[in-house]
């Protein structure tokens, strides 16, 4: 796992660099992953919006500033998404602005066609499922926790759907695109700081 989580890491971006990526792939009409059919360009056209809204927009309390600001751990969050992916584009910036408020935690982002074995590692219930946050320990390279590929009333919200339904249909998919704008990244940003007290308790004291 050392040698596999090394090797990803090399390959890594940071979230700049990938912001970036998904800006230009947007405004050239292409988009990473193996399959690059229409509908996976219109999403990461549409995906390089929401990143650059939920930027400028995502707002963390005081309370969870605290948290976050008291975790001490030297972490690396390595997080496998695709340009195309709608949970991705909500989920990474929501990230980014939990590190940036804490030097100890460094954003990594790897592309999950490109690094197969790092996903088969980390499935989701025997699927691929992105985006996937891997939390690794930056002196040993041992993963601590794994978070995604939504959040958890997000999870929750598709679990209770698929158990009626069998299926997720596009007017399910609207209404969970909905839910994200309506949520502004609170549940993301509360969940990764549960797991930060989870990692280290004196962080919720």
């Amino acid at each position: 796992m050392k040698t596999l989580i090394e090797d990803s890491l090399q390959q890594s971006m940071s979230y700049p660099e990938y912001r970036s990526l998904v800006a230009a792939l947007a405004a050239e009409g292409r988009t990473t992953g193996l399959e690059k059919n229409q509908e996976r360009i219109d999403f990461t056209k549409l995906n390089a919006k929401r990143m650059k809204r939920w930027d400028k927009t995502i707002k963390v309390s005081e309370q969870v500033q605290k948290k976050i600001a008291t975790f001490n751990h030297r972490v690396i969050w390595l997080v496998i998404a695709e340009s195309w992916c709608g949970d991705g584009a909500h989920m990474l910036p929501a990230l980014n602005k939990i590190a940036s408020l804490n030097d100890s935690i460094d954003l990594r982002v790897v592309l999950r066609d490109d690094n197969p074995k790092l996903m088969d590692a980390f499935l989701t219930g025997g699927a691929r499922a992105i985006p996937k946050l891997i939390m690794i320990d930056e002196e040993s390279r041992k993963v601590l926790a794994t978070y995604g590929p939504r959040p958890t009333e997000a999870t929750n919200y598709v679990s209770r759907f698929l158990n009626m339904y069998g299926k997720l249909t596009p007017d399910f998919k609207k209404d969970l695109q909905h839910w994200y704008n309506k949520n502004k990244g609170q549940n993301i940003i509360e969940d990764v700081a549960d797991i930060l007290c989870d990692l280290e308790p004196n962080v919720c004291q």
